[in-house]
């Protein structure tokens, strides 16, 4: 049914937002283009609808995250260690272990039928960690993988000094994708301190400010972010 796919895709900006409304929409959005995948499948090919995709970009007041495979004692703060740091602290369904967002990072959440684009969720993840080395690079950051650990490292070639500067956590079913990749642009790293980042226990974190030793404009690094994003998945924007 190759007349439906839809490269077409909408670009969001969400700016400051907290966490769990920004759960709620892309729940919202998951949900209506997984809902429209299973109503196509009992249409004739000629009243089937193509599926929308989303790219949205946001940043969060301090939260700390667990994916379902996480543990809790990850988690170095009690109740009242959150709330002297300001921070909220939520259990949910993507991949991976914990991690903090908070303001100064980019948090990507692309909702994509991966049907319009190549349902291998693997070469989704390298693609995702692509634009982020990509756009390292364009700050002259050399930034890569590691073997065998999701997200985007520097020094990545030395994994005894290895930074992460970039963690990923993703859902997928029936090939539709939610959560995403947290950039760590100017972020206050102190935050990381709170928790054993991604269960990973002798990685440290960093950020493009701090590689950098200046502060890069945010929104400028959105702009080359989403461009390489762009670049990569064949977006057109709609």
């Amino acid at each position: 049914m190759n007349h439906l796919i839809n490269k077409e895709t909408q670009f969001i900006s969400l700016g400051l937002m907290d966490y769990q409304e920004a759960w709620d929409y892309q729940e919202k959005i998951f949900k209506e283009t997984v809902d429209i995948k299973i109503a196509n499948r009992n249409l004739p090919e000629s009243d089937q609808v193509p599926t929308p995709n989303y790219l949205i970009f946001c940043q969060h007041p301090h939260v700390y995250t667990l994916g379902k495979s996480g543990k809790e004692e990850n988690l170095l703060l009690d109740e009242q260690g959150l709330s002297e740091k300001d921070a909220r602290y939520y259990k949910i369904n993507r991949g991976g272990d914990i991690t903090y967002h908070g303001p100064g990072q980019i948090v990507g959440y692309p909702i994509l039928d991966l049907d319009n684009f190549f349902t291998d969720i693997h070469k989704y993840l390298r693609y995702l960690e692509e634009a982020i080395i990509m756009t390292c690079a364009d700050y002259g950051v050399n930034a890569g993988r590691i073997d065998g650990l999701t997200g985007v490292w520097i020094d990545h070639e030395t994994p005894s000094i290895a930074r992460k500067i970039c963690a990923m956590g993703v859902k997928s079913s029936r090939w539709v994708t939610m959560h995403g990749f947290a950039f760590n642009v100017s972020t206050d790293l102190h935050y990381f301190g709170n928790i054993i980042p991604c269960g990973i226990d002798d990685k440290a974190v960093t950020s493009l400010e701090k590689e950098l030793q200046r502060k890069p404009d945010i929104q400028e690094v959105e702009y080359k972010l989403k461009g390489h994003l762009e670049e990569l998945f064949g977006f057109v924007w709609g």
